[in-house]
């Protein structure tokens, strides 16, 4: 799992958005009306990525060709496919498969080294076809460490 830091004095333009940014506006403190970004592996913030890295130590987890249907102060809903390598027979040689799935963040708080930018920090996949092993249920939660 990934997420990252931004500057406390930041304007929502320097979030990321999939390649595009949104108006410039100063983030003000627990403002409902400010974004609630993702951040990724890189440490940098995001809203409405296409594409997030979930594995951040290997690169072998990727949910791409995300579609959000909601971006808001609480929670943030997507339709997409996680790409997961099979590691078979290690993960070198492994095979990149597709899996659809329904993403959720949720749990906004304030990143603790700047406490005016609020970032999900829990992510809910719901697999809705097949699931990736070793996964036990179509439904997991996980949290987002950075």
């Amino acid at each position: 799992m990934a997420a990252a830091v931004i500057p406390a004095a930041v304007t929502p333009a320097a979030a990321h958005t999939g390649g595009t940014t949104t108006s410039a506006r100063t983030l003000h403190p627990r403002d409902p009306r400010d974004p609630v970004v993702v951040v990724d592996c890189f440490s940098q913030a995001q809203m409405r990525p296409q594409e997030y890295l979930l594995a951040c130590g290997d690169g072998n987890n990727r949910l791409v060709e995300l579609r959000w249907n909601s971006w808001g102060s609480r929670t943030a809903t997507a339709t997409g496919t996680d790409m997961v390598n099979d590691c078979r027979p290690y993960c070198a040689a492994g095979r990149f498969r597709a899996y659809p799935v329904t993403v959720t963040l949720s749990d906004p708080q304030a990143w603790p080294q700047h406490p005016d930018v609020r970032r999900f920090t829990m992510i809910r996949l719901v697999y809705t076809d097949t699931v990736p092993g070793p996964h036990p249920t179509k439904d997991v939660t996980y949290k987002l460490v950075y």
